[in-house]
Formats: structure tokens, sequence, C-alpha cells
């Protein structure tokens, strides 16, 4: 599958490890993560020679094609937020993970669509084991 993973970029990087253990995971799975770069130290150094325009072109490219989404929303993000939102409007399967005794915005445990889930968790068999029931949904 073509996985879109969103995560915080410019709103902080606190959860980094865990986000490139969560992609290698996906790609251990054999996915294709569109957004491998994320999870790149100096992600920001690389999108440098990129305007704004070309970065939200790609990535609206990106959940267009994408066959789900996963988002680690730990740390609250307005492009995490933006991605989830279009891809809610583009219907893709979304997975949204954080923390377990985090308060995530009610703006998003409050939505209520086919295909649309959040869940916490502690260690980190505990996301292994929600990114691997949602992904054999997502391809049934």
């Amino acid at each position: 599958m073509q996985i879109y993973f969103a995560a915080s970029i410019a709103g902080g990087r606190s959860y980094l490890p865990t986000y490139r253990r969560m992609v290698d995971f996906l790609k251990a799975g054999g996915h294709r993560v569109l957004t491998e770069h994320i999870v790149a130290q100096d992600v920001l150094r690389q999108e440098q020679p990129f305007s704004a325009r070309q970065i939200f072109e790609r990535d609206a490219a990106w959940l267009e094609s994408c066959d789900c989404v996963v988002a680690e929303i730990s740390n609250p993000s307005l492009g995490v937020g933006y991605e989830i939102c279009y891809a809610l409007d583009c219907s893709k399967p979304l997975l949204c993970l954080h923390a377990r005794g985090l308060f995530i915005s009610r703006m998003i445990t409050g939505i209520s669509r086919p295909g649309f889930s959040v869940a916490d968790y502690g260690a980190e068999e505990e996301w292994q084991q929600r990114i691997t029931a949602f992904l054999g949904a997502v391809s049934r």
C-alpha cells in the first residue's frame, strides 16, 4: 500500500524517534511511505529549495493518491490538522495515533466518519498492533 504518514515538523519534533520507528515499521511491512522524508533530522533544510506552494501541491497530490493515512498526533501541529481534514475530504481511511495520557483536540476526537479512528498507545507494541489492525481493515 501507499501510505501517507503525517507527523509534526514545524510544530515540534519531540516525538521524532517514535515517528522514525513508525515509518520503519510501515516500510518493514512492505508498504511505501510517501512522506518518509519527514523523519529526517534536517527535513526543514531538505525542503528549503521548494516554495510553500510546491510543498502544498506535492503533499496534496500524495494525499489524493495514497491508499490511507497514518497520523501521529501527539504533538499539536497545524499542518497535520490540515492534512487530516484534506484526507477526510478525499475519503481516505485514516488512523490517528497519540501517546496515552495526552489531551487531544475534540475537533479530532469528535470526528465520526467511516474509516476514521483515533487511538492512544503506551508501549511500542500497542501502536504496532493498532497500525496492523488498521492496515488489515483497509486492505479488505
